[in-house]
């Protein structure tokens, strides 16, 4: 596996934690290890402009998959 293999890259955006931990928990019930990255910590269940951003990603040898799985839904 090369270094780019092991890039990661995003399969899914959206707004607030809880849709990227289901997106995440979907992944890794299909056997793709999945990582959300964040722009902010939610205090409040909203987002403004923005904040509160999470993105869903695996490594560029899982992309495929895990787009298949994504599509699936």
């Amino acid at each position: 596996m090369t270094n780019k293999d092991e890039e990661l890259v995003v399969v899914y955006k959206t707004y607030g934690a809880l849709r990227a931990e289901i997106i995440k928990s979907k992944l890794e019930s299909a056997g793709i290890l999945a990582v959300i990255r964040t722009e902010s910590q939610n205090i409040l269940p909203m987002t403004v402009d923005g904040i509160g951003k999470a993105e869903v990603l695996v490594t560029r040898t899982q992309e495929a998959a895990a787009r298949k799985v994504l599509s699936e839904t």
